[in-house]
């Protein structure tokens, strides 16, 4: 399994730089990609480099998509590219996972309706599906997350997903997360 994450400048810091260590630390392989760059800057002035450069990927050699949130949720959501991988994925019902802002991208591309969702609260709007007020959702090839404080959760439900649930467990033990 393969996990592509897409940033840009503006990316929450604790959302993007959590879940990908937590995937890495599941054994999950996970490219780091940003939009027309190399290197993206998080909306706290953290800098994330050696990046891969979106357009030198072919997304079809993923079976996941992740999208961290934060304010540059509003470029990825301009970018024809990234919703045309955003389209494949959904179309090839392969896993996508968004935490925060970035469901709402979901919602508003028409990919919540009739299903479980979570998001950054106060961004909820009407998206035809189910609200739900927890940290982490997952329903059908959809996990998503409602806020920084949600990495964690998120992240051990796209492990159980990815590599199952003995998996999951053992890398909470790893990290003293007993909840």
């Amino acid at each position: 399994m393969k996990v592509l994450c897409i940033l840009t400048d503006g990316f929450e810091e604790l959302e993007a730089v959590g879940t990908i260590a937590l995937l890495r630390r599941a054994g999950i392989e996970i490219d780091v990609c940003a939009i027309d760059a190399t290197s993206a800057c998080g909306r706290f002035q953290i800098s994330l480099n050696n990046l891969k450069n979106l357009n030198n990927i072919n997304s079809n050699d993923y079976d996941v998509l992740f999208l961290p949130g934060g304010p540059h949720y509003q470029k990825l959501e301009e970018s024809k590219q990234v919703m045309d991988i955003l389209a494949s994925f959904m179309n090839a019902n392969k896993l996508v996972s968004c935490i925060c802002a970035a469901p709402t991208i979901l919602g508003r591309k028409g990919y919540l309706k009739n299903r479980k969702y979570t998001c950054y609260t106060s961004m909820n709007e009407d998206f035809g599906g189910t609200y739900i007020d927890e940290y982490a959702v997952s329903d059908g090839n959809l996990i998503t997350g409602r806020s920084a404080a949600a990495v964690i959760d998120f992240s051990f439900l796209i492990i159980e997903r990815v590599l199952g649930k003995e998996k999951s467990e053992e890398v909470k033990q790893s990290i003293y997360y007993y909840k």
